[in-house]
């Protein structure tokens, strides 16, 4: 039998946001298994794990740059908000999209890039930076795009300044339409990426070990309702169905009418450029999203729990 202690808890109520005791419960049911606590504490109604994003708790922002068919987006973490309105913070960040859309879209290879007029490199750069605003910095990541023929589309919400926010999303369109065309409806879609949060284009591009978890979790859920074997094959179905609704951009309803699927409206606006539209990749930024806030007194209200 696993022992339960105080940072087993705690790992589990930050994945699950259940209650403590009934994280406790979860681990003693499971034998400290964190998965399989996660799935139990789901079938006993107590835990969100599934939908849950992150803690979104840095601040700073997230920057996009696009040059033609070419984009990335970054995100740049600070200790305050006030840094955000910062000019010298704000030029920084779009200097590293901008240099991210040069370079590619590894970290490292931005890091070690020149950085305009200053003969250092980013991360030096980044590090002098540190020493003239007096706060800590972060270049989390980054993420780049590229289409041919096509448009790419971004939206930035909660913009502080032209490609700069709280939450950034850009999405390639190939296609021989209108460019212009392209990239309006490209930020339609990249609007609704940021309201409704999907993970793949299609259920081809879903990873299929996630796929396969969800189906073996609601077989589970099915069979402790007590139902018959053939009603929970048509349960599991259509709760399968359900999960690619809200997963798959393409089977999403779209936001913007609230009753057609997103591949509708693609092929309605193919139609209307009279030129095929595919969307080849999306990519969606959240500022500090996984980057846990940080708790006063909470270990200690875990070990009181564990220990209890």
């Amino acid at each position: 039998m696993a022992t339960i202690t105080a940072s087993l808890v705690k790992e589990l109520r930050e994945a699950s946001g259940a209650g403590m005791m009934d994280c406790k419960k979860a681990l003693t049911e499971t034998d400290g298994n964190i998965a399989a606590a996660i799935d139990w504490l789901r079938q006993k109604g107590l835990s969100t794990a599934a939908k849950k994003s992150g803690r979104i708790a840095s601040e700073g922002l997230i920057g996009i740059h696009v040059d033609g068919g070419i984009a990335s987006i970054v995100e740049v973490n600070s200790e305050t908000d006030f840094v955000a309105l910062n000019d010298i913070f704000q030029n920084f960040v779009s200097t590293i999209a901008s240099i991210a859309t040069a370079q590619g879209g590894d970290l490292d290879t931005v890091k070690s890039a020149a950085y305009p007029e200053d003969g250092r490199n980013v991360e030096e750069q980044l590090t002098h930076m540190i020493a003239t605003i007096g706060e800590n910095m972060n270049l989390r990541r980054i993420a780049r795009l590229s289409v041919s023929p096509g448009a790419i589309g971004n939206y930035i919400h909660n913009a502080v300044a032209d490609g700069l926010g709280k939450i950034g999303v850009m999405v390639a369109l190939k296609s021989d339409g209108d460019t212009k065309a392209l990239e309006a409806f490209g930020k339609q879609i990249a609007m609704h990426i940021a309201a409704a949060h999907p993970v793949a284009i299609n259920e081809g591009d879903m990873d299929p070990a996630a796929v396969a978890h969800e189906r073996e979790f609601l077989i589970q859920q099915a069979k402790d309702s007590g139902r018959p074997e053939n009603i929970i094959e048509k349960m599991v179905e259509g709760r399968m169905r359900k999960f690619f609704e809200e997963s798959v951009l393409l089977s999403q309803t779209w936001v913007i009418d609230g009753e057609s699927k997103v591949s509708e409206i693609v092929e309605a606006q193919a139609k209307e450029l009279g030129a095929s539209i595919e969307i080849t990749g999306f990519e969606c930024f959240i500022l500090g999203d996984g980057i846990e806030k940080k708790k006063e007194d909470f270990a200690a209200e875990v070990a009181a729990v564990a220990g209890s």
